[in-house]
């Protein structure tokens, strides 16, 4: 496995992170053990959860596997980079009003200690808004934020799905109070979905986070779901498998011609990219996982690279290249 820091911190995390989200889903917690402990031995130490996964009424129940997985030792716990997320419902009345998706202190302060419950752990490395929440300061958010990890229960702060603009006003404030501010920024981005590269990933790069992709396969559309006949697992995979039907079937030949699978290179060429640390495989078995290790060290070649834009054209450039000169 390789690694690299995430962001401008000084943690290193593998180039792989392994996402829990069909934990107790469509993983039953036995096949999630084997696959934690597979990752581990693996050499992968990035895990990323989020209090909401489980889903609905079942909120939480992912955090609750990984943290019966911790409570069998073997250092399970400390081998682990631990990144989990805050902002949605988590269907607890006593959150009365504030149950609603969005951040406060208030809110930050009770979900954190109910994912460090379920997860059965004292401290997260990485703590994560889920979303951005324009209503609130940053004067509250970051004063939560710091209170947590003066209490040594959180150790750096992440967003996800936050814009560049974000971004960019999180880290002015954090600059202003003397604070490291985001260290990563968890966000979608794949050969299908390309925007982030016009704003999000410059702003990462320059502001010193490390980017997150979650959804590196859109869905399984960029691992030959195409190919197979009734498309993908989700509502509506056939409309978009039509919609992109060219692109696929390009890009697969491409990947015949290198003999190597589309989801392989879809998880290489995040790699390649500057602005990522480590892609999300959220895998549901373990015959899933092992089949992604090999993206790590997987090369692609200029000319490669240069067909897959082909392929999938990104927005146009880094900002502001794509609308000005």
């Amino acid at each position: 496995m390789k690694y690299a820091f995430l962001g401008r911190s000084g943690l290193k995390v593998s180039k792989l992170c392994l996402g829990t989200m069909n934990f107790g889903v469509d993983t039953e917690e036995k096949e999630a053990f084997r696959i934690m402990d597979a990752a581990l031995d693996a050499g992968i130490n990035f895990f990323d959860t989020a209090n909401i996964y489980g889903w609905g009424e079942n909120a939480g129940r992912t955090e609750e596997i990984i943290g019966n997985w911790f409570k069998e030792g073997g250092g399970r716990r400390e081998r682990t980079v631990l990144a989990t997320k805050v902002y949605g419902d988590m269907h607890d009345p006593y959150d009365g009003p504030n149950r609603e998706q969005g951040l406060s202190a208030y809110k930050i302060r009770r979900h954190l200690e109910g994912s460090l419950k379920r997860l059965q752990t004292d401290h997260i490395e990485l703590y994560q808004m889920h979303h951005v929440d324009r209503n609130v300061h940053w004067n509250e958010l970051w004063s939560a934020f710091e209170t947590a990890q003066t209490q040594g229960k959180i150790g750096y702060v992440g967003s996800s799905n936050f814009a560049g603009w974000d971004i960019a006003v999180a880290q002015g404030e954090a600059k202003a109070r003397g604070s490291i501010g985001l260290v990563s920024e968890q966000h979608k981005y794949n050969l299908l979905c390309r925007l982030p590269e016009l704003e999000v990933l410059p702003a990462s790069e320059a502001l010193g986070l490390g980017v997150i992709p979650w959804s590196p396969l859109d869905g399984g559309l960029l691992a030959g779901n195409h190919r197979r006949s009734g498309g993908g697992r989700r509502s509506g995979d056939e409309k978009r498998i039509e919609k992109h039907r060219g692109q696929l079937e390009a890009y697969a030949k491409l990947c015949d011609e290198l003999g190597e699978p589309e989801d392989l290179v879809s998880l290489a060429w995040l790699l390649h990219q500057p602005a990522v640390t480590a892609p999300i495989i959220g895998v549901r078995t373990l015959e899933q996982f092992e089949r992604s290790l090999r993206a790590v060290e997987l090369k692609l070649d200029e000319a490669t690279l240069e067909r897959i834009d082909e392929i999938f054209p990104g927005p146009g450039g880094d900002a502001p290249k794509a609308y000005a000169w």
